[in-house]
C-alpha cells in the first residue's frame, strides 16, 4: 500500500482525487496513473526525512487547492496536517485514516513511536479521524487520541475481481503441482514480525503430520526466503510477492492468517472470504468480526491452537467447507462491497467539504 495523502475536490458529480505518494510508486502507482489519477511521489525514506519533502507537499497543495485532504498511516497524518497549515489551507478538512490496531513499537524505528505519541496530541485538530476496524479506534483511544469526531471505513472488496473460478482454480493447481485429493492451506502476508510466520511453520508441521493430504502455500514479499521445516519440504510452496494472488487465492481451500498483533482489518482475509475461501486466523484487530461464524478464530501465538483450527476445517467435509466459503462471500458482498464502501468515503468527503 502507498503511504499517501489523497486531495480529494468534491464536486458536484464525483470527486476528483490527487494522490501523493511519500514515498515511491509502490505496487499501486502503474494502475492508478493507467485509470487516469494524478499521482506524486516525493521519495521519502526511513527516519525523519519525511520533514524534508514538505516544501514539495506545500507546492503540490497550493497547486491544487483541495477541499478536502485525507491522509493515510502515521507519517503522512503528520506531514499532511503540517502542509495544509503551512500552505494556508487551515485543518479544518483534514482527515486522518488510521489502518492498524495495537503497535509493537520495538519493531519499529524510535521515530514512529515519537510520531504517535505527537499524533495523539494534534488529534484535536483534524475535522475528523476515521478508522478501518473498532480495534484501531479502541486501541488510539488508549494511545491519547481525542479527535473531534470518529469515523468508521471498513475495507471494501470488489468481489468481481476475489472470486472463485473452477478454470483457474485447474490452472493453478496444475501450475503448483497439486493433486486433486491435495488440501491446499495458503497465508497471503508479507515476510514480517507482525505476520509471525514462525507461528504458521508451527502450526503446518503439526497439521502436515496428521494430514497427508495437507499442502501449504505461501504468498508475499520474502517467502521464498524462509527457512522451510524438514517435515515441510516438498509439501510447501513458498511463491514470493507475486502480482496475481486473486487467481491464486482460487487454488486454494483454506486460508489463514496468523498474525501476533497490529492488524486492523486484514485485506488478506477479505479477500480470501470473497473468493470463497473458509478462513482461520488469529484474534488480532477486527478479525473475528470480520470472520464470524464462517470460519474459525484463535489466540495469537499459539501454534497448537491455530494447527488444532486447521485440523478441524480439513476433517470437515467437502460440502461444509463449500458452505462456509458460500457464507464468508455472501457476508463481503453484503457488508464490505467495494461500491457500498466507497458511499462511505464520499459521504465522509462531503461531510468534511460542506461542515469543515
Amino acid at each position: 500500500m502507498l503511504t499517501r495523502i489523497v486531495f480529494t475536490d468534491c464536486g458536484p458529480d464525483a470527486p476528483r482525487q490527487v494522490v501523493v505518494s511519500l514515498m515511491d510508486d509502490g505496487a499501486h502507482g502503474a494502475s492508478l496513473r493507467a485509470n487516469g489519477v494524478e499521482l506524486h511521489c516525493l521519495g521519502m525514506r526511513r527516519g525523519l526525512s519525511f520533514l524534508a519533502l514538505l516544501p514539495r507537499l506545500i507546492a503540490i497543495m497550493r497547486k491544487v487547492q483541495p477541499d478536502v485532504i485525507m491522509t493515510w498511516l502515521y507519517h503522512a497524518d503528520l506531514v499532511g496536517i503540517l502542509g495544509a497549515t503551512l500552505a494556508g489551507l487551515g485543518m479544518r478538512r483534514v482527515v486522518w485514516n488510521l489502518r492498524c490496531s495495537d503497535i509493537d513499537f520495538s519493531h519499529h524505528v524510535r521515530s514512529t513511536r515519537w510520531t504517535v505519541a505527537l499524533l495523539a496530541r494534534l488529534s484535536p485538530l483534524p475535522w475528523a479521524v476515521a478508522t478501518n476496524s473498532q480495534a484501531g479506534r479502541r486501541v488510539h483511544e488508549a494511545l491519547g487520541y481525542r479527535p473531534r469526531r470518529w469515523f468508521y471505513l471498513p475495507n471494501g472488496f470488489d468481489t468481481e475481481e476475489w472470486r472463485p473460478d473452477a478454470t483457474d482454480r485447474a490452472m493453478v493447481r496444475n501450475d503448483l503441482g497439486l493433486e486433486d485429493t491435495a488440501l491446499a492451506v495458503g497465508m497471503v502476508a508479507r515476510v514480517d514480525p507482525q505476520k509471525d510466520h514462525a507461528t504458521f511453520l508451527a502450526a503446518a508441521e503439526l497439521v502436515a503430520a496428521q494430514h497427508p493430504q495437507a499442502c501449504f502455500v505461501l504468498i508475499g514479499r520474502n517467502t521464498d526466503q524462509l527457512k522451510i521445516p524438514p517435515i515441510l519440504l516438498g509439501r510447501l510452496t513458498p511463491l514470493g510477492e507475486r502480482r496475481d494472488v486473486a487467481r491464486l487465492l482460487r487454488g486454494l481451500d483454506i486460508a489463514v492468517l496468523s498474525s501476533a498483533y497490529g492488524e486492523g482489518f486484514p485485506n488478506t482475509l477479505g479477500e480470501a472470504m470473497a473468493t470463497e475461501l473458509p478462513c482461520v486466523a488469529t484474534d488480532v484487530g477486527d478479525t473475528a468480526e470480520l470472520i464470524g461464524d464462517t470460519g474459525l478464530v484463535v489466540a495469537p501465538r499459539n501454534p497448537v491452537a491455530l494447527a488444532s483450527a486447521i485440523d478441524v476445517v480439513i476433517s470437515e467435509s467437502r460440502d461444509s467447507r463449500a458452505f462456509r466459503g458460500q457464507r464468508a462471500r455472501d457476508k463481503i458482498k453484503h457488508q464490505y462491497g467495494i461500491e457500498r464502501v466507497a458511499r462511505f468515503y464520499r459521504d465522509l468527503w462531503f461531510s468534511a467539504w460542506k461542515n469543515g
